[in-house]
């Protein structure tokens, strides 16, 4: 397997389809220089950019969670009126007008909860922090009811599963599930496509990727079409799209939150977390999420260092002494634009008290993003085997096996392959490797070695860092349903292959396109890494509405 061009191939285009980021080999190890980054002109990079958040004043556009808690509390709006607003946005803006494609569907009963969480208020029942609150979910979390679960695939239109363990704590918090979002499906070499939804368009220019796989709650989210979104990540699949929609997005540590009833990626890498417009939404909807769950043996992990409210770490001079450690080599060096808004994030944190300690490389960064064997066979075996698992213990009418899925594919190959073929599904069918087997165990402590010990841990640990910051990604490239994706490079495969924690948070803009920056850490760490992501928030407030614009000529 290892070498195998086809093997190599399929796997880039997973990860990348996953959101995860693979430079091409020609960029690694090389650092931009600083006189370059900042030979860039400001006005391509939009470091001055303000909230200018087109809403009317005191209505729900561009509100923040707790603004919206507000709002309801005092009666000056109800949760049936908050619901209303966000189903005629969806209406006006999905499949209308600009044609975003975040949606797959609406909940017919959205209405109706609000109607019910209004007369519990009425009589003094507030179930928790999100009581009202309307929310996106990924369409590859589970949500009983009328919703659907499909992973962007019309085979499981049939499915019918009760709700996932997250799910379940956000109709305890009072939350109305108002839909599923849209994502990268298993058959799609284009980040944010699948055949049930089609091509999920970035808000801020429509011919632009929205990044993956969590492309629909991310570019819903900056687009206001919902007050905040949950969703996954393998490799990149939140901080990818994050970043390039300008919106706060959370990877926590594997195990921080369940993953039972979520359609599997990788288990050594999937995780669940908040994609929301601040770090203080974030924060809230984070604290909703976690907790121990039998049924996910990882959570018994976070047991004693989860937090049911993160909000208390959003704390005023936030950065004042710390010390972040800027990861250089291999991140810097991908993209001009991105290291440009970087270095001015880097002036940013020094004028809010922190100390840069500059060069804080990841020994093995390179390594991550080259040689992708080991993480090939990790995720792999783990793909095959609860795939299997999820298909054949789903309740409902649908395909029970990936043989199953594949010739169901086959026979409807008009609507779901119409862009691409599913060779990567067919390798994963075809593979014979269980999690049992020495080369399974080998592979997958080579990859925690790799990332942690060797990598983040080691980056941590020789710099003396609270945590580690980097360019989330480039300004997003062009959609193209022929090729699909580039090959791209970002923050997410040291988190992602670690089953760390990161937050990316919008830094800037290049010729009207989102760049973010990440902040990383060890495990458990996300109290200081919501810390350092609102005070730099707080003082780079550079993130504003969409206006869903088309390309700039020559772009």
């Amino acid at each position: 397997m290892a070498g195998n061009h086809r093997y190599d191939e399929i796997h880039r285009r997973r990860l990348l389809g996953l959101g995860a980021a693979v430079a091409a080999p020609a960029l690694l190890g090389m650092s931009l220089p600083r006189a370059q980054a900042a030979a860039i002109p400001e006005r391509l990079t939009g470091f001055r950019a303000t909230r200018a958040a087109a809403r009317t004043p005191g209505g729900p556009e561009e509100a923040s969670l707790s603004e919206l808690r507000a709002m309801l509390a005092s009666g000056k709006i109800s949760a049936v009126e908050l619901t209303k607003f966000y189903l005629d946005r969806i209406a006006k803006l999905n499949l209308s007008g600009p044609e975003l494609r975040a949606v797959l569907e609406t909940n017919p009963d959205a209405l109706k909860d609000a109607a019910r969480l209004d007369a519990e208020r009425k009589a003094g029942k507030v179930r928790g922090v999100l009581h009202g609150i309307p929310l996106l979910i990924k369409d590859n979390i589970n949500t009983g009811g009328r919703l659907h679960t499909t992973n962007g695939l019309n085979a499981l239109m049939g499915a019918r599963p009760a709700d996932a363990t997250v799910i379940a704590k956000l109709r305890a918090a009072g939350a109305i599930l108002l839909g599923k979002a849209n994502l990268t499906s298993l058959v799609s070499a284009s980040s944010g496509y699948s055949p049930r939804g089609g091509q999920t368009r970035n808000p801020y220019k429509l011919d632009r990727s929205p990044n993956g796989s969590s492309a629909g709650p991310a570019a819903a989210t900056a687009a206001n079409l919902c007050a905040a979104a949950v969703g996954t990540e393998t490799i990149g699949s939140i901080l990818g799209p994050s970043g390039a929609n300008g919106v706060v997005g959370i990877r926590p540590t594997v195990g921080l939150t369940s993953r039972t009833g979520m359609f599997p990626g990788s288990r050594s890498f999937d995780t669940i977390g908040p994609i929301c417009r601040t770090v203080a939404d974030a924060a809230l909807l984070l604290g909703v999420l976690t907790g121990e769950d039998p049924t996910d043996t990882a959570t018994a992990d976070s047991k004693g260092k989860f937090h049911t409210d993160y909000t208390p770490f959003l704390k005023p001079g936030g950065l004042k002494g710390a010390r972040i450690g800027i990861v250089r080599d291999t991140y810097f060096s991908y993209n001009n634009h991105a290291a440009a808004v970087a270095e001015h994030a880097i002036g940013v944190l020094k004028d809010a008290g922190a100390v840069i300690v500059d060069n804080a490389d990841i020994p093995t960064g390179a390594k991550m993003a080259t040689d992708l064997d080991p993480a090939f066979i990790v995720q792999i075996t783990e793909m095959k085997q609860d795939i299997e698992a999820y298909l054949a213990r789903t309740p409902g009418s649908h395909p029970r096996s990936l043989a199953e899925l594949i010739a169901w594919n086959d026979k409807h190959a008009k609507t779901e392959q119409e862009f691409f073929g599913q060779d990567m599904l067919r390798i994963v069918a075809d593979f014979q490797g269980t999690t049992a087997d020495s080369a399974y165990k080998e592979a997958l402590a080579t990859v925690r070695k790799v990332a942690r010990d060797d990598g983040i841990d080691a980056a941590l640990q020789k710099n003396r860092v609270d945590a580690l910051m980097m360019p989330t990604g480039a300004p997003s490239w062009k959609i193209d349903l022929i090729n699909g994706d580039p090959a791209i490079m970002g923050s997410a495969i040291p988190v992602g292959y670690a089953g760390y924690p990161a937050v990316n948070v919008p830094a800037g803009f290049v010729h009207g396109m989102p760049v973010g920056i990440t902040f990383m850490g060890t495990a458990w760490s996300e109290p200081q890494l919501i810390r350092f992501a609102h005070a730099f928030e707080q003082a780079h407030p550079v993130r504003h509405a969409p206006a869903f614009g088309a390309a700039s000529p020559g772009l």
